[in-house]
């Protein structure tokens, strides 16, 4: 398919826009892109979409996700309401996942997939728990998975907080997930895996010996509270990053998600051994946790990437609160900026994702995956590559989003969802979580 008569924006290295631009794709690849004149005439006999003017970019990456937390919404909890972090695990999301059964977790990830199309976000990174249904339970994401049309990386979070048996599950589960994916038995090239670790608060040192004789890449929540650092101390006498790189987990495909109670020592091993850092900046202020020390990550040229932790799959309101939430809390108008915020969510997560998938995702250029989205976006004034960052953070938004392409599949036209059908998923999502919620009341 050639899609031409659009604003291409690259998303390469110079954030190159062409003002009458095409992409064309053959089978899952980007194989040219340029001005629409060469390539109507390059590939007479190719299928044509007329974009009609509108902006054409890669689709979004999301660097740390939960398709499990989407039954949490609307859901009552009784009792006073959870004071701090540690509170709100123990109140809501332990549990949340203790009273999924693997139908619950297909379905919440089937939910989570459609906001992801329709807000253009073709790559998300997730990090599962069911404690009750933990075998077969990555099976169940992928098959939701596949049948979107999207591309993701699945894990299960290893913990102790049920006891041996359950923390042996998991770690079976990842280890299973991943031998399935690398025999060739996986549906599609689109899923791949990693090795998923709840926190190190949760952990047992035996734990983490074994998982760390089951893998060299982890997916695992750090210091999102002061909690995670004081029992690591109280544990072992070092600090929560310090504790994990003792096990192996630290290294350059593993991903720590928030990272906001680290000091200044656990920064620098953690830019040394070149981990990647995910930021949730709604999470973060909805649970009332801080915010990590994102500017200086990023001047010390760390990977930090931008996740969600389960919020809506709109990662372009995910930039616009990262840079809203840093100039608060410094106090600063002049931190951060839109050009650094495209940094973390374009670039670093263009990498980041280089770690799971054989070809380039959240570029257009020829050789990378045909991940691309139509957006119906005017801008209201001159759009070039100099002031690219303030037009997405300022203007663009998941509404904007026209059309979804993965993997060189339309998924969405003209906002029509065309693999999902978004009304019977959202029907059996209301039944799941009425049996979920029940079983979660029974819990209380």
């Amino acid at each position: 398919m050639l899609i031409h008569n659009a604003t291409v924006i690259s998303l390469d290295d110079t954030d190159r826009i062409i003002p009458h631009g095409g992409v064309y794709f053959q089978e899952d690849e980007i194989v040219a892109v340029g001005e629409s004149s060469d390539l109507l005439s390059r590939f007479p006999n190719a299928e044509r979409w007329d974009a009609h003017g509108k902006l054409l970019m890669p689709g979004m990456i999301c660097a740390h996700t939960h398709f499990y937390g989407a039954f949490a919404r609307g859901m009552y909890i009784p009792g006073e309401p959870a004071k701090d972090f540690p509170e709100i695990l123990q109140k809501l999301w332990w549990p949340l996942d203790r009273s999924l059964d693997l139908d619950g977790v297909q379905s919440s990830a089937e939910v989570c997939l459609v906001d992801a199309i329709r807000n253009g976000t073709t790559t998300l990174i997730d990090h599962h728990a069911s404690q009750n249904a933990i075998d077969g339970s990555l099976d169940a994401i992928a098959a939701a998975v596949d049948a979107s049309g999207l591309r993701a990386a699945l894990c299960y979070e290893v913990t102790d907080r049920d006891g041996p048996a359950a923390a042996q599950a998991g770690i079976r589960e990842n280890v299973r997930f991943a031998s399935r994916l690398s025999s060739g038995d996986s549906k599609s090239a689109r899923i791949a895996a990693t090795f998923g670790l709840h926190a190190s608060m949760t952990l047992s040192n035996g734990t983490l010996e074994a998982c760390r004789g089951e893998s060299n890449r982890f997916h695992v929540h750090v210091a999102e509270h002061p909690a995670d650092a004081w029992d690591s101390l109280g544990r072992s006498g070092a600090r929560t990053v310090e504790r994990l790189h003792e096990f192996g987990v630290t290294g350059a495909e593993s991903i720590f998600a928030h990272c906001i109670h680290v000091d200044a020592w656990e920064i620098a091993l953690l830019r040394e051994t070149r981990t990647f850092v995910s930021h949730q900046p709604r999470s973060n202020m909805n649970n009332a946790v801080g915010a990590a020390n994102v500017p200086a990550m990023l001047r010390g040229g760390m990977p930090v990437c931008l996740g969600n932790d389960g919020f809506s799959n709109d990662m372009f309101a995910e930039m616009k609160v990262t840079d809203q939430l840093h100039k608060v809390t410094s106090g600063d108008p002049r931190t951060l900026g839109a050009d650094k915020v495209l940094q973390m969510a374009v670039h670093n997560n263009r990498t980041l994702a280089g770690a799971f998938f054989e070809k380039p995702v959240g570029i257009l250029a020829p050789g990378a995956f045909a991940d691309i989205i139509v957006l119906d976006y005017c801008p209201p004034t001159p759009l070039h590559s100099d002031n690219l960052p303030w037009h997405i953070l300022y203007g663009i938004g998941g509404g904007h989003v026209h059309s979804t392409i993965c993997h060189g599949r339309v998924l969405m036209r003209d906002r029509e969802l065309l693999m999902l059908d978004e009304e019977a998923i959202a029907a059996h999502s209301r039944e799941h979580a009425q049996e979920t919620w029940i079983r979660f009341e029974r819990s209380a």
